[in-house]
């Protein structure tokens, strides 16, 4: 077998103390713990109400169709959108994300159960990154004991993700015994800050986004309702996304009632055991996700943005990945192999560089390759 390096540009646990492990109930369909949510601008819009079809899909009513730039009929583009109620008490952020799916499924040659997994915890990156700054991230990790053998997903406020597992093509079997028992790790940054933010719970249901959003109760004191699935049919994903409800501070308890309601009546609509992946398969958008959670609270638009697969590896990052070895690791992959060949896990690009081109490369970087603030790859 040969010798290759794996790039995987996660971030480093140097992180906060570990939080919370006690058992905490939360669903998809309730709301519990607590949130810290703050500044939150919305662009205001006429939103009268909404109904809903036979079909579940819930139509807008407003006379001059100010919803229009928000809509995605059919869900034929990938969209995240977030809404608030008008009086400031519950945020629903909802996301379609089929065709991110369909090509990580290509990347990483996945089968259905992998590409569930894996589009599951992407799709809790995006809602979860939702409202940050641009530059920040979210990297979710789920640490697990079943054949899944790990899942990485990283997303970004402006929508920027990636993701990968361990095992890309598993056998037919339920999620729940692929990923087994073992951790969730979110890990959030920013490249101002001097140190990430770090929190751990345990891997209780195995569904990824009940094991999140315990997470979110345990860790970050949030009250909200997460949901996330995916819907495989061979070597295509027909449908994937989640919607993730927040209750504001102050919120008043009729709202929450309202809200509760709704949520209800989403859920029959759906259908089915992997809430949301019915009605997105049925062609119910994000923003008519909203709008059912929020029906007769006169919704707030607050944005949206269309997420996409974004990889950032290089071969400067390669360059720095070897700097990190000793130099008697690196002539012994030379000797061995002739060449520096790396694989980057996120998407799947090979490097390879020869030994005189390595040699090149490290003469011309500058500063300690651990960190940031010092490094200087070649040609800066």
């Amino acid at each position: 077998l040969k010798h290759s390096l794996v790039m995987a540009t996660t971030i480093s646990l140097l992180v906060r103390p570990v939080v919370a492990f006690s058992s905490h109930g939360i669903a998809k369909r309730s709301f519990s713990g607590w949130v810290g949510f703050s500044s939150l601008n919305t662009k205001t819009v006429r939103y009268s109400s909404t109904s809903s079809n036979e079909d579940g899909k819930s139509t807008a009513v407003d006379e001059n169709d100010v919803l229009s730039e928000y809509r995605n009929e059919g869900n034929l583009r990938d969209q995240v959108f977030s809404a608030i109620s008008k009086d400031g008490g519950v945020k629903v952020t909802a996301a379609t994300v089929r065709n991110a799916v369909n090509d990580m499924m290509i990347q990483h040659e996945m089968n259905a159960v992998s590409a569930d997994v894996l589009g599951r915890t992407v799709t809790c990156g995006l809602l979860m990154s939702n409202g940050m700054q641009a530059e920040q991230t979210v990297q979710i990790t789920l640490n697990t004991e079943g054949p899944i053998r790990g899942v990485v997903a990283i997303a970004s406020g402006k929508g920027e993700l990636k993701g990968y597992v361990g095992a890309p093509a598993l056998g037919d079997m339920h999620i729940k015994e692929a990923i087994g028992k073992g951790y969730v790790q979110i890990v959030k940054n920013h490249p101002d800050w001097p140190t990430p933010y770090n929190g751990i719970t345990q891997i209780e249901h195995g569904d990824v986004d009940r094991d999140i959003g315990i997470y979110l109760a345990e860790s970050e004191q949030r009250t909200c309702a997460l949901a996330a699935a995916t819907s495989v049919n061979g070597i295509l994903c027909t449908s994937a996304g989640g919607y993730l409800i927040e209750q504001l501070p102050g919120v008043e308890s009729e709202t929450m009632d309202i809200v509760s309601s709704n949520l209800a009546k989403l859920v029959e609509m759906d259908g089915g055991d992997t809430l949301p992946a019915g009605l997105l398969h049925k062609g119910v958008t994000p923003l008519e996700i909203a709008g059912i959670i929020l029906d007769g609270l006169d919704m707030q638009p607050l944005q949206q943005i269309e997420p996409g697969l974004k990889c950032d590896c290089s071969e400067d990052r390669l360059v720095r990945a070897l700097q990190l070895l000793t130099k008697e690791d690196v002539d012994d992959i030379l000797e061995k192999e002739e060449q520096i060949e790396a694989r980057c896990q996120f998407c799947g690009k090979v490097y390879r560089m020869e030994p005189d081109e390595v040699a090149k490369r490290f003469e011309a970087a500058r500063g300690d390759p651990s960190k940031d603030s010092e490094y200087k790859p070649p040609g800066n």
